[in-house]
């Protein structure tokens, strides 16, 4: 099943497009946290982004960046803060938020974790496999 980003990308749904290139798009979030909020995703379909080819990931970032410098000019924001939540649409795509302090982004809250199981999921984690 398509995505509401592949129908993006097909012309078929509008979109402010701030950039792209044969394999992504850039465009702004129709949900901006703040102004300039962008979204950048590859072109061909895939939900989960640790489920791209190496080439298509680094790609990706390469494009993410490019369009992380446009936003900076464009906006004189001091940073652009990053964030791939991929819960949203099943669609890989990457926020790009201009941002001038920390209180710009919504952080998550710390989840209540008690500190003594700290020393057994990092060993869990340390001997999973990859």
């Amino acid at each position: 099943m398509s995505s509401i980003f592949t129908s993006i990308i097909a012309g078929e749904i509008p979109c402010h497009r701030v950039w792209e290139d044969d394999q992504h798009l850039a465009f702004l979030d129709i949900n901006p946290i703040r102004p300039g909020h962008c979204l950048v995703i590859p072109k061909r379909e895939i939900s989960y982004i640790f489920d791209m080819e190496e080439t298509e990931y680094t790609a990706l970032w390469n494009a993410v960046r490019t369009v992380e410098k446009k936003i900076r000019n464009a906006t004189g924001c001091q940073r652009v803060v990053v964030s791939v939540v991929g819960w949203e649409v099943p669609h890989v795509h990457v926020h790009l938020i201009p941002t001038d302090e920390m209180a710009n982004f919504p952080a998550p809250a710390s989840c209540d974790f008690d500190a003594s199981e700290f020393s057994t999921l990092a060993a869990r984690i340390t001997e999973a496999k990859e």
